[in-house]
């Protein structure tokens, strides 16, 4: 699929996205990225997958003002860190969309991965509206639709926003496959708004 070179709203099969690959200037999301990586306590925690406990292949920090649950565990958040508050508000205009939480993913190089999934708990309520921040290394993103297999594919890199919006969540899976040819680490901020 070719996208056009303006950032605009792309409307797909049930859903609809926003890609910006220069959201963030160079200098500014490398600042956002060396502040983020030495100052946040990150994590790792074992999840249900299959009926087994696995450690999750990245680690992770939830910021915002609500816990947020999924694959068996809880995440208690952290306040918004004052850095990461006007990121925040310039996503939300574009997504028109207020967000109370972000979930911040550490891929420490392509051996960390995520696995095909949809950000559809409960607690995001009906068709939600998931902005994606990427900083660091460049990454394949992968969305696959459940039922016509059609998928889209991005290459995420430093400073890219992505915006899932509409019904994309309950019709479509997406990942982060693994790869060898990624040795430097990549943070992804996945603003969100938990009910509740």
């Amino acid at each position: 699929m070719l996208f056009p070179e303006q950032p605009q709203w792309l409307e797909v099969e049930q859903g609809w996205l926003y890609y910006d690959p220069k959201f963030m200037l160079p200098n500014e999301a490398n600042e956002l990225f060396q502040s983020l990586h030495n100052q946040l306590p990150w994590e790792q925690r074992a999840i249900k997958m299959y009926g087994r406990s696995v450690m999750q292949p990245r680690l992770h920090v939830l910021c915002g003002t609500h816990a947020y649950r999924y694959s068996g565990i809880t995440l208690e958040p952290l306040p918004w860190p004052a850095l990461i508050q006007p990121i925040k508000e310039r996503v939300e205009s574009i997504a028109q969309q207020s967000f109370n939480t972000a979930l911040i993913n550490l891929y420490r190089d392509g051996q960390d991965h995520m696995g095909w999934h949809s950000d559809d708990e409960k607690s995001l309520g009906d068709s939600p509206i998931i902005a994606s921040l990427s900083l660091g290394a460049s990454r394949r993103f992968i969305l696959k639709h459940k039922q016509t297999k059609q998928k889209i594919e991005y290459i995420l890199e430093d400073g890219a926003l992505l915006v899932m919006a509409g019904d994309l969540q309950a019709h479509w899976q997406h990942c982060i496959p693994k790869t060898t040819k990624v040795s430097q680490p990549r943070i992804n901020l996945t603003f969100r708004s938990v009910i509740g």
